[in-house]
């Protein structure tokens, strides 16, 4: 094979293994965001929609109604923002409506579908219902109660510290998540690296040293009906520029 026969293959090869980002077609709009300066001078400000793009979901996965978001589930996978984000606080709303279900919000995204898991590198801030740890017991074992509390951990090769380590993950110091058809409000403050989170009314776990610190927001489906609501967007100053923590632009 000549040199230029060879290029061209190694061309086409690169084309075809190469997820397009012309597919992440614009879905729909759900949330706000505002800047903290705007927030604290016109807090009656509603500030600006929140635009999400799909991954490798499917345009009747999700149903935006106002401030509610319905999930599918299926197919399993994530959209992603239109924008990424840094330092920011988020006030998101969830609730299963499957006993047993699997969700969560991704920060600090590279938004590229892993071809296995069908999920993306980021911080997951995780979203189970509680009935998960029965349903998926080993050898008649209930998985461990910590996993339906709003653990966080790194996904897809994200590194980071856990301040409460159950392995790698971080878990909730305590268990106030709420069960299916109920529910559950998230603050999630992001700073540079480090994240953490209120379970409906009060901050219960943290995790830091993350090895990336801008991305984009990512929503999973992950298999189960489940809702989301009023999420709203704070953006805080950003930090010093270090290229090494921030995922490549799409």
């Amino acid at each position: 094979m000549n040199k230029y026969a060879y290029l061209i293959l190694s061309i086409l090869t690169f084309i075809l293994i190469t997820p397009s980002l012309h597919a992440q077609k614009k879905l729909f709009q759900f949330g706000m965001e505002k800047n903290f300066d705007e927030s604290i001078i016109n807090p009656k400000s509603k500030g600006k929609a929140i635009t999400w793009y799909d991954v490798n979901t499917s345009d009747t996965t999700w149903k935006a109604m106002g401030n509610l978001l319905k999930n599918s589930g299926n197919p399993i996978g994530v959209v992603r923002s239109e924008k990424m984000y840094e330092n920011f606080i988020m006030h998101v709303e969830w609730r299963h409506l499957e006993k047993g279900g699997n969700s969560g919000i991704f920060v600090w995204c590279d938004a590229k579908a892993d071809p296995k898991t069908r999920l993306p590198m980021g911080m997951e801030v995780q979203m189970l219902e509680l009935d998960w740890v029965n349903i998926n017991a080993v050898n008649g074992v209930q998985q461990p109660i910590a996993y339906v509390h709003g653990e966080m951990f790194g996904a897809g090769g994200m590194t980071a510290s856990p301040d409460n380590p159950r392995g790698s993950r971080s878990k909730s110091l305590e268990n106030r998540c709420l069960g299916v058809g109920e529910w559950n409000k998230y603050t999630v403050v992001c700073i540079d690296g480090t994240v953490k989170l209120a379970v409906n009314g009060k901050f219960v776990n943290s995790i830091r040293l993350a090895s990336k610190r801008k991305g984009y927001l990512c929503l999973e489906a992950e298999g189960a009906k489940m809702e989301f609501r009023n999420l709203q967007i704070i953006e805080l100053e950003p930090g010093i520029e270090r290229p090494e923590f921030v995922v490549d632009a799409l």
